[in-house]
């Protein structure tokens, strides 16, 4: 039985390789960087609508991107979204080795398979930065597949045919995957690369696009005007890799085992390196804060303590919730009262955290604004699901049923938002429906009417005035209270607490403490 066994590794050697670095790839996303996955997805909106894919097809590289946004949708559940990222790289691997093969003159390459893992291995390794977008990814598969399909269909062909094809296939591909398409010009023909170029400054007369937006790929970097280095080295990589064979004569086949361990070493470095922790823990807290998760929150502080502004206002709303915020603000690390609520910042990533406590809180025409103006920085320019779900919430608790319908029926052209979108257009105008939900008909009680316009350094006055409109508000009670402790003023905070024990029988925990360290008397709070 060994020796069939033995065969059949080394008949199947590569495929298994493959096979198991996919897996690997999709262990690493489903179960190590899972909230990446759902970080991407919240900043778009891929649409079944017709309208959305006759705004992709005009752009340069936009079928790319089509296919690219199709798939970021299916992030929303993180094993789809494991599996689309472990796939792509096994095919850009698969196509890497093709057309090492398709340029090699030697018959016997397969001493070489192992360097067919370095153009995926830095592209796992671009993964670390959340800004490199699918399309990117897309596009490369796009023209590997292309350029390999080229050189192994023209072989034996005239050189009129070669050079009519290419002239057809180069708008052709520009069109769909973008400036990429000049690394597959390379690869065909190099000469032909100046007719890639030109084809892109040919159509920056066509499309309201900066020529330089034309050359780093619209689509490619979520700042259409920044390109990342990585993204220029990886096809380039590739490229040298299909002509070394060409350079370097044949080498044993145990190199190949020492190349595939030096390479092995080399991914889990770059991954340790590439990979920032404590951004990765940042999107897991907002996930979690996105999925309402109070207990996974307060556990994961209390494994390791959050020290970054938005980490440690998603642990003190996740006390707040639970109503331990007043018993446990000291267990944590705080760095004052913008720990409760961080200042605004027009950045589309830290807005939507900051909005999730105003919507808690309360400041529903607050969290409104914060949600829009998120959506409105996302440097791409492209809707955001989460954003859009929120607006449709907050104009449902202020009443606005035309505005809310209106991100409702968006909401309804997705995939995973749709049954939700269903389900709460329903709602819309059923005022007793509304009052009986147990989050929506809350807010509705909860809020106030003019939290439009307030001063940042007084949120604890707005949070005042939601605790006297509604007594019942724990959450905003908290913050009212923590506010000034966690900025030092005592007396402010003793003033609050006599305001309390007037309207309230709660009691922080944290109250017998502050007042045996600061000697304050018990006649404070009559």
């Amino acid at each position: 039985m060994q020796i069939p066994m033995k065969k059949f590794l080394s008949k199947y050697d590569k495929q298994l390789t493959t096979a198991v670095a996919g897996l690997l790839v999709f262990l690493f996303w489903r179960f190590i960087r899972p909230c990446m996955l759902t970080y991407q997805e919240q900043f778009q909106l891929f649409l079944f609508d017709d309208d959305y894919l006759y705004s992709r097809l005009i752009q340069p590289g936009g079928i790319a991107r089509y296919v690219a946004e199709f798939l970021v949708q299916l992030y929303n559940n993180v094993t789809f979204g494991a599996i689309v990222l472990a796939v792509a790289f096994v095919l850009v691997q698969v196509l890497t080795w093709l057309m090492l093969k398709a340029k090699s003159a030697d018959t016997d390459i397969r001493s070489w398979y192992p360097l067919s893992f370095i153009p995926s291995i830095l592209l796992l390794y671009t993964g670390s930065d959340e800004n490199v977008m699918l399309t990117y990814t897309i596009s490369l598969i796009i023209s590997m597949l292309m350029a390999w399909a080229y050189q192994v269909s023209m072989e034996g062909k005239s050189r009129v045919c070669r050079y009519v094809t290419l002239a057809v296939i180069i708008p052709l591909l520009y069109w769909i995957v973008g400036p990429l398409v000049i690394i597959a010009a390379l690869y065909m023909l190099p000469l032909s690369a100046i007719y890639a170029v030109a084809c892109v400054l040919l159509s920056s007369l066509f499309v309201p696009y900066p020529v330089v937006c034309l050359f780093y790929g619209i689509d490619y970097y979520r700042s259409p005007e920044i390109l990342s280095f990585m993204l220029i080295v990886i096809p380039v990589v590739a490229l040298v890799i299909a002509y070394l064979t060409r350079l370097l004569p044949q080498i044993n086949h145990r190199w190949s085992y020492v190349m595939a361990v030096v390479l092995l070493c080399l991914t889990v470095f770059m991954v340790r390196s590439g990979y920032d922790e404590r951004k990765y823990n940042l999107m897991e807290y907002d996930f979690l804060v996105r999925t309402r998760n109070w207990d996974a929150i307060i556990k994961k502080s209390q494994q390791k303590m959050p020290d970054l502004p938005m980490s440690v206002s998603a642990n003190n709303l996740a006390l707040a919730m639970k109503g331990q915020l007043g018993d446990r603000v000291f267990d944590f690390y705080q760095n004052g009262s913008q720990g409760l609520m961080p200042l605004f910042e027009r950045n589309f990533a830290t807005t939507q955290l900051t909005g999730e406590v105003y919507f808690n809180i309360g400041m529903i025409n607050t969290a409104q604004r914060y949600a829009f103006e998120a959506m409105e920085a996302i440097p791409n320019c492209d809707k955001s699901s989460r954003a859009v779900r929120r607006l449709a919430e907050t104009n449902l608790i202020n009443g606005n049923y035309g505005v809310a319908r209106k991100y409702l029926r968006m909401l309804q052209k997705t995939l995973f938002y749709r049954p939700w979108a269903l389900r709460t257009e329903k709602l819309l105008g059923d005022e007793k429906a509304i009052n009986d939900h147990p989050l929506y008909g809350w807010l509705r009680k909860a809020k106030i009417s003019n939290d439009d316009l307030f001063s940042e350094s007084e949120i604890d006055k707005i949070c005042g005035q939601l605790f006297l409109h509604n007594k019942d508000n724990k959450v905003a009670l908290q913050y009212m209270l923590m506010v000034p402790l966690l900025d030092g003023d005592i007396p402010r905070f003793m003033r609050y607490m006599r305001v309390v024990e007037d309207n309230s029988r709660y009691v922080p925990g944290v109250l017998p403490m502050i007042m045996n360290k600061y000697r304050v008397p018990q006649s404070a709070l009559r």
